[in-house]
């Protein structure tokens, strides 16, 4: 197979329930409650193992004080469920006791309570009186107790934390069930964007390995979203890229046209995929920022690197199209990673990706076209170290990180990669010939593949014997490609 020098791209129960019963007139005042305070900007992870300690951090977090607290034993699901409605009534903290009441009554101490609502079996080691919570305390403040966001995981593993939260008056965001990752929901990043400023909770065992929980609230406060999905860039999403480079036609299908030719021809070509993609199908560029070339030039990489002004008015046009833009380097003898910070500027927007071609990559003694080049995994997750950072440091959200590849040795060791949670790896196979040989090509590719890899397909328009339809690249590429490019 040849190549060619290639430019290759919940329903949510989103609850924003500010909950509260109002105290019935006449009824005997009680003492109010003290929420917690914290930073506009902070975020609590309240993920233990334990229902019972979840319980209690989700106290800590919300509550300074309380005149007293609901509790039950977390093995009776009957008792947590009526103590959970008797601490909204009363807006006090729910709690669980487990094999043992120290923590609960150290809880108890710590809100200062004056007394406690045993609902089912509890024995507790405290001087805290037991007595019926009221039927509806006071909230503090006129009734706005608290500005904090919950984002709820399994709002039924966590009916007492839940109940805490509604007590206290915070705004309820639930997950869509069996999604762990925030960014993965547009509902969810609604919710948080419009909770923007607020302090933010996560609760739920599925959020113990999420990594950087402050970089992902933050990025989900954007409001950015791909389509009408989530953040996440290859979850739920597909893509049919146009490839090329600015007034350069000979490179691809990108530089026929002037910009917003380019975005009027990609939505076109978006179209022709939808209804045959199981999954929404998204627009965009794939544009060669270093293109490789044939002299060696004043630097002597046999590189050209385009200035940022030619490229952006095509990342422009793409963001106000809501199409994603992927810059594709060609690096010569040079090296990826000092190339991708020279467009740093681009790659801080939300909707800017960044490609690797490593048939471009050349050794010191390496020409284009003569050789074909090849990339070290160390020198890739050089690269994706970088742009995870960018990406945590500037709060954006998660990026594709591309891969272009038509040869097992033009990535080495790829199965040794470093996997980072603010990018989506995705290796791109764009080799171009006879159907037979592609197909083939693809499925050799996939061995040895790391965990969680992303999948992009090629179709060249003058190269390809012949080049697939719609139709067969959706059915006869499998597994089915997450980005589809045109050159």
């Amino acid at each position: 197979m040849r190549s060619r020098p290639v430019r290759s791209l919940l329903a949510l129960a989103v609850t924003g329930l500010v909950l509260g019963v109002t105290a019935c007139s006449g009824a005997t005042p009680v003492p109010r409650p003290t929420l917690a305070r914290a930073a506009s900007d902070a975020v609590t992870v309240v993920a233990q193992d334990s229902g019972v300690e979840r319980s209690i951090r989700t106290s800590r977090a919300l509550f300074r004080s309380a005149p007293g607290a609901v509790v039950a034993p977390a093995d009776d699901a009957d008792a947590v469920r009526r103590a959970a409605s008797a601490a909204v009534r009363a807006h006090v903290p729910a709690l669980l006791v487990g094999t043992g009441p120290e923590a609960v009554d150290a809880e108890l101490e710590r809100l200062d309570a004056s007394w406690y609502q045993a609902v089912g079996r509890v024995s507790l080691d405290t001087d805290v009186a037991e007595r019926d919570a009221p039927e509806a305390g006071q909230r503090a403040e006129g009734g706005r107790a608290s500005r904090q966001t919950v984002l709820v995981a399994d709002r039924s593993a966590d009916a007492a934390a839940v109940a805490t939260a509604r007590a206290a008056g915070a705004q309820l965001v639930e997950m869509p069930s069996g999604v762990s990752d925030p960014a993965a929901s547009g509902d969810v990043v609604r919710a948080l964007h419009g909770a923007e400023g607020r302090p933010t909770l996560l609760l739920g065992a599925a959020f113990a390995d999420l990594g950087d929980p402050e970089w992902v609230v933050r990025a989900a406060q954007t409001g950015y979203r791909i389509g009408d999905g989530g953040q996440r860039p290859f979850d739920g999403h597909r893509y049919t890229a146009l490839y090329g480079a600015p007034g350069a036609s000979v490179l691809g299908v990108l530089g026929e046209q002037d910009p917003a030719a380019s975005v009027e021809r990609a939505k076109t070509l978006a179209q022709e995929y939808r209804g045959i993609s199981d999954v929404p199908v998204t627009p965009a560029f794939e544009v060669i920022a270093t293109v490789a070339a044939g002299e060696a030039g004043d630097d002597g990489d046999y590189s050209r690197e385009l200035p940022v002004s030619t490229l952006e008015p095509y990342v422009d046009a793409a963001h106000e199209a809501g199409m994603p833009t992927i810059i594709d380097l060609q690096p010569g003898r040079s090296d990826f990673l000092s190339q991708a910070q020279r467009y740093e500027s681009l790659l801080r927007r939300p909707d800017v990706w960044l490609a690797l071609d490593p048939e471009w990559r050349l050794g010191p003694d390496q020409v284009p076209l003569e050789q074909i080049g090849s990339v070290s995994a160390r020198e890739v997750d050089e690269v994706s170290e970088w742009l995870a950072e960018l990406v945590r440091r500037e709060g954006l959200p998660p990026k594709a990180l591309v891969l272009h590849q038509f040869r097992s040795s033009m990535i080495a060791d790829r199965g040794s990669l470093t996997s980072h949670p603010e990018l989506d790896l995705l290796v791109h196979v764009d080799g171009q010939g006879a159907q037979p040989d592609k197909q083939a090509t693809w499925k050799a590719l996939h061995e040895g593949g790391p965990e969680g890899l992303h999948w992009g397909w090629k179709n060249f328009h003058d190269e390809d014997s012949p080049m697939l339809t719609p139709e067969q690249t959706m059915s006869e590429v499998q597994p089915t490609p997450s980005l589809v490019t045109y050159q």
